[in-house]
């Protein structure tokens, strides 16, 4: 009886124990060490750490490395314990010319918009719409009087 109330114990136990999740790749910072700014181009780069996931959308001016590391916890939503973010910029040249680490305690929660253009007609369908419009016909008009 004691080995079975153990047992259920030990599941509970292991059950509620929290399960840790990594997503994506940051260099290390000896990884880091290897690139020289203002000697260094996208292909050195390229051949010592890698192809970043994601690139300067607007300009092809910087990499960005992106790791976050998630804390799952029972039925709780998932948590983000630790995030790095490895940005390397570059010149106008193709040369190196920046390498910045950010944590999560320099993340700002970036609050997202989403612009959607109002339409003029106010259910009001087709059909409507062009029966109205031969309402408003003037036969004085329509004759060049």
């Amino acid at each position: 009886m004691r080995g079975a109330l153990a047992g259920l114990v030990l599941l509970a136990v292991a059950g509620c124990s929290a399960v840790y999740r990594n997503h994506g790749y940051a260099p290390t910072d000896a990884e880091l060490a290897e690139i020289a700014v203002g000697k260094d181009n996208r292909d050195t780069v390229a051949a010592e750490i890698g192809r970043p996931s994601a690139e300067g959308l607007l300009s092809d001016d910087s990499w960005y490395y992106v790791q976050s590391r998630w804390r799952h916890f029972g039925a709780r939503a998932p948590q983000e314990v630790d995030r790095q973010v490895v940005v390397v910029s570059y010149a106008t040249n193709g040369t190196v010319a920046n390498v910045e680490r950010f944590g999560l305690e320099n993340g700002n929660v970036v609050p997202l918009s989403r612009r959607v253009t109002s339409t003029n007609v106010k259910g009001i369908g087709l059909i409507q719409q062009l029966l109205r419009n031969v309402g408003q016909i003037d036969a004085g008009r329509l004759l060049g009087d």
